[in-house]
């Protein structure tokens, strides 16, 4: 299904420069392995996106890894986006989205939804929704300019609640990061069906792919992601705790449900020494530590993720600084980190952990215990994640990490 303008040749509708810059974007999402299957692939040739955000760059839009922030709040928070072509690529796969379809979108903004409609064909359904006014206006103004308004409905709700008017649905595909699965999402998804959610867990996102096995949802694979939060009733930030505010190399906490840290105590062991602590363990350059840090996150019980800016780095505040935050562990008035430094192989990197404050070495060694116990013991297995009702009794759960959310019980294990 596509009444988009025509895309495949030099006429008044579109100039071929755009189909060139789709097809480069195709290539580079097969190459990254994003996009698979040859149905996602035809998708992501026909939607032009770049008629969703005209205030950027057209060539941009088509960049892999480019999200156009959408709206800010008050603060400068980004709060709407259209995300990075690989990340919706990601998620459709891993939805395994069919002809016929009737599909929930929860986090609107138009160009995905045009992809899910593509996908689910003249006979199929998408209904897209999202809190914001301003965010579902774009949506419909960019699905009827492109033609796909034909069927995809936009609706204007608290996603906490999905669209029981338009369910069951086959598959639910939620586009924001979500701390807790509410039971609508669950009620409104068909026995089997699957749910594609960008779910936080200790302050780690990943989003998984859940099936629905009665009133349980049983992951069938995930990727490590990024996406604004929730708004509405289900928002459920995490908490920065600072530990450095010189303007251009912050340093903070990123608290999660996490026990509440001596902030006076961690911010006087940032000024200490550092002890450095390697593993022996290493990683190719392009080698995600994704599950490795979801090992020591269900392993380790003070977990919180420390982000950083670039030059907090560059003054030597801190040895990694990321925007998303590495695995942290907090013991009393200490704390140590994940971190890395090049070996003699110039494509490896051996793992290890910078400990500060006065029990340093105590804490750096325990992170670079568990990094040795994922290297020996888990590096070729990949976590298994459940989500139950809440209320759920403890031995009727996996053994493993557990997290409990206001409608759930998550639980993490390993094979």
């Amino acid at each position: 299904m596509n009444d988009a303008p025509d895309t495949t040749s030099g006429n008044i509708n579109t100039p071929a420069s755009e189909q060139q810059l789709r097809d480069a974007m195709v290539e580079q999402l097969i190459e990254l392995g994003a996009a698979r299957s040859s149905r996602v692939v035809a998708a992501f040739r026909s939607v032009p996106r770049h008629l969703a955000t005209p205030e950027v760059e057209m060539a941009r839009t088509y960049e892999a890894e480019f999200a156009a922030v959408t709206k800010t709040d008050p603060t400068g928070v980004n709060i709407s986006s259209v995300s990075a072509p690989r990340i919706q690529a990601m998620q459709i796969e891993q939805a395994d989205i069919q002809p016929g379809m009737s599909v929930l979108e929860i986090g609107s903004g138009g160009v995905n939804a045009a992809y899910l409609a593509e996908m689910v064909g003249e006979r199929g359904r998408v209904v897209t929704l999202d809190i914001d006014h301003d965010v579902t206006r774009r949506a419909e103004d960019f699905l009827k300019t492109t033609g796909y308004n034909r069927n995809v409905t936009v609706i204007t709700a608290d996603g906490e609640h999905g669209a029981a008017s338009h369910a069951p649905y086959d598959r639910i595909v939620v586009t924001v990061q979500a701390a807790d699965i509410p039971p609508a999402w669950v009620h409104q998804l068909k026995e089997g069906g699957r749910l594609v959610v960008p779910l936080r867990m200790r302050g780690m996102t990943r989003t998984v792919a859940f099936v629905r096995d009665k009133e349980r949802l049983v992951s069938n694979g995930f990727e490590l992601c990024g996406f604004v939060p929730m708004q509405g009733v289900g928002e459920n930030r995490v908490r920065l705790l600072p530990l450095h505010d010189v303007e251009g190399e912050e340093v903070a906490l990123r608290l999660d449900e996490h026990p509440e840290p001596d902030a006076e105590a961690m911010r006087a062991a940032l000024g200490m020494p550092r002890v450095e602590v390697w593993s022996g363990v290493t990683v190719a350059g392009d080698e995600s530590t994704e599950h490795l840090d979801l090992w020591l996150t269900t392993a380790l019980d003070n977990l919180p993720l420390m982000a950083a800016k670039i030059g907090a780095r560059q003054r030597g505040v801190v040895a990694s600084a990321s925007p998303i935050g590495v695995p942290t562990l907090v013991d009393d008035d200490s704390f140590a980190y994940r971190t890395a430094r090049p070996t003699d192989d110039t494509d490896r990197y051996e793992l290890g952990a910078i400990g500060h404050g006065p029990q340093a070495s105590k804490v750096a060694d325990r992170l670079v215990e568990e990094i040795q116990v994922w290297h020996s013991d888990r590096r070729t297995q990949r976590a298994h994640i459940e989500v139950h009702p809440a209320g759920t009794p403890d031995d009727r759960l996996p053994a493993g990490r557990l997290i409990d959310r206001p409608h759930t019980r998550v639980t993490i294990t390993w094979p």
